[in-house]
């Protein structure tokens, strides 16, 4: 479908960019890419996805961790799946997602924090995200012991299309979201904790 919008030389240079790089691009990135401050970094981005609105690209712009990537709009997603199924892809186990979505929806936490919840030691799966880059040491907690607190990634919000922690679901999309991300899991059931997870955030947000 050809387009009555025309994209200038500025925006081809800004669509190169965003298919080129391989984190989220920021508007400083941009602009110092492109040696001026002037450039109306938003409106840019508007133009493109106008663009590819208007000829039906399977293609979109989505802004994620605080920059804007170039992904696939939603109703081409099971395909592109299928290509990450065939060549391989992130795999969490059940217990390292179920441990994620504690972190994720109380971060800051500590393992000791982690475990009551789970009913189960969480070293395996903690060992497991840190080593993938998902969470990250915050700190260490104010009581006795001084034990390490935990908390999610740039990398965790780019790989479940995320633009800040206040874009999470609630427990109705969750399994929905798992399922559009790129990860797998070696099972296809939610974390068994998801309702314990939520209520124990729920109360926590009411004793507030």
């Amino acid at each position: 479908m050809e387009s009555k919008l025309k994209l200038s030389r500025i925006h081809r240079i800004v669509e190169a960019l965003l298919f080129s790089a391989k984190e989220p691009l920021t508007e400083t990135q941009v602009k110092l890419c492109l040696g001026e401050d002037n450039t109306e970094f938003d409106k840019i981005i508007q133009d493109i996805e106008e663009f590819y609105k208007e000829i039906e690209s399977p293609l979109t712009i989505r802004k994620i961790a605080q920059g804007y990537k170039m992904a696939i709009r939603k109703e081409y997603k099971k395909w592109v799946a299928r290509l990450y199924q065939k060549r391989g892809q992130v795999h969490l186990t059940k217990s390292a997602l179920e441990t994620l979505a504690i972190i994720a929806y109380k971060q800051p936490v500590t393992r000791v924090e982690i475990d009551a919840i789970r009913g189960v030691n969480s070293d395996g799966p903690m060992k497991t995200l840190l080593e993938k880059g998902l969470i990250e040491i915050r700190g260490r907690k104010n009581v006795p012991g001084r034990p390490m607190l935990y908390g999610t990634t740039k990398k965790f919000l780019e790989y479940f299309g995320l633009n800040s922690l206040d874009d999470l679901p609630d427990i109705k999309e969750i399994q929905e979201l798992n399922q559009q991300s790129l990860f797998s899991t070696n099972e296809n059931t939610p974390p068994e904790n998801t309702e314990k997870i939520f209520n124990t955030q729920t109360s926590s947000e009411n004793s507030q």
